[in-house]
Formats: structure tokens, sequence, C-alpha cells
């Protein structure tokens, strides 16, 4: 059995910020895997199902960030689970928006929540950091961790949040570096071009085959306005424009 647990904080007022982006992408595993309907265990909420034929428990703790470890702690202790069967997502400042990176063991790097963990379940489980960009200078970065994503955000945010959760299995085989290669050639980081993602070079004056303008078509990551992620994001984002 393994457990996924998303960091955020409980609650509406929270649910578009930054440091909520693990509760985002936890919520589309669930939904993209068909696991079971959200339920209240362990001082969280809970979900169950299957990820290439294991059983896995999806957790969103209840405590606010800073208790986050008590919550899956609880979990851990009930099922008697050790920190190699534990794998956590969360924000993670010093990451460009977008990118994404998968270690086991380390510090928490200023991070309360994961701090929490560490605390209640031990060092050695892989830690998922969802990365969410730094504003540029330390007194900003309260307000932006604590801030909601701005529109703009939605074109990483979406297919990151996507790779994730149809990438969740490689997660549960082990296979790390399969899964940040995947994200890698989803998303965009920071809105920016994936140098993966670029059309072949051509010769000049030379006009490109209709086959290599439809791998190149393929490798952009489409960003659905409609569906159940758009839907999402939409009722997280709202419809102001926060920088």
């Amino acid at each position: 059995m393994l457990i996924i647990a998303g960091l955020g904080n409980p609650g509406t007022k929270y649910a578009g910020h930054r440091h909520n982006i693990g509760f985002m992408a936890v919520d589309e595993i669930v939904r993209r895997h068909g696991f079971s309907a959200w339920r209240k265990k362990f001082r969280s909420e809970i979900s169950e199902g299957l990820l290439e034929g294991e059983t896995v428990l999806v957790m969103k703790p209840q405590t606010y960030m800073n208790e986050s470890g008590r919550a899956v702690g609880e979990a851990m202790r009930f099922y008697n689970l050790g920190p190699e069967d534990l794998v956590v997502l969360y924000d993670e400042l010093d990451l460009v928006a977008g990118k994404v990176r998968v270690k086991t063991g380390g510090g928490a790097g200023g991070h309360n929540g994961i701090r929490s963990i560490d605390a209640h379940c031990g060092k050695d489980y892989r830690r998922v950091r969802l990365g969410i960009g730094h504003p540029g200078s330390k007194d900003r970065v309260t307000g932006h961790v604590l801030g909601d994503f701005a529109k703009a955000d939605r074109e990483w945010l979406e297919p990151l949040l996507d790779e994730v959760a149809r990438s969740a299995g490689l997660l549960v085989k082990g296979d790390d570096a399969g899964f940040m290669n995947k994200v890698a050639l989803s998303v965009r980081p920071d809105g920016k071009d994936n140098p993966a993602s670029r059309e072949p070079p051509r010769a000049s004056g030379k006009k490109q085959s209709h086959i290599h303008q439809a791998r190149a078509a393929a490798r952009k990551p489409a960003l659905s306005k409609t569906g159940p992620m758009a839907d999402m994001l939409n009722r997280l984002l709202g419809k102001k424009d926060k920088e």
C-alpha cells in the first residue's frame, strides 16, 4: 500500500493559493483515475483506489499546513507503513513555476508542512516538489505563497496538474526519473517555450512536411477551455487576475 499526500490548507478561501498546489494535484489524481469519493478520516479527506495494481490512499490533511504531519502520521501508524510507503506533493518556491523534482529524504527547505511531516513520519519519504516560482525578494514571499494563482499561470498550471495525474502510476512503480521526464515534456515552465516541444529546424525556403507539422502539434500541450480540469481551474482562479 502507498500513501500519496497532497499538502495545503483546508477551506474555500485558501483553495486557489499557490500553497495549495499539493491539494490541487491529488484532486486531479483522484478524478482522473476514478478513486472513491472523498471521505473524512485521520483528520484528513481521504480517497482510495488502484494505480498499477497497488492500493493507494490519497490524503489531504485538514489540520492546516503546519500540522500536516499529525494527520499523515496517524494514517501511517494505522496501516503500519514506513516512510518508504509515503509520497508527498507540495509547493516549492525554489523551482521555476511548472518545474517538478522528485527526491527521497532531505531537508524541509523552510516549508512548514514538510517540517511537520519530517517530525511525525521520518524523513526518508519521496518528496514531489511542484515549482511555483519565487517572487524575487524575501519580503514578497508570504504574499506570493499565500496568494491565488494568476489567470496567466493557467498556461503551465493546467498541463502540470494533468500530467502529474496521468503519470502518477510511475510514482507507484518507483520510476521517479520517468515521472519527471513525462512532466518536463508536457509542461512549459513559467509560460515559456519548452525546448523539448519546439518544432525541428528546417532548411530556409523549404516548406515543413505535414508529418513534421502533425508531430510538432502533438508535442504542444493543449489547454482545454472546457471539461473537468478547466472547470476546476475556473473555480480556483475565479475572475480576478492577481499578480
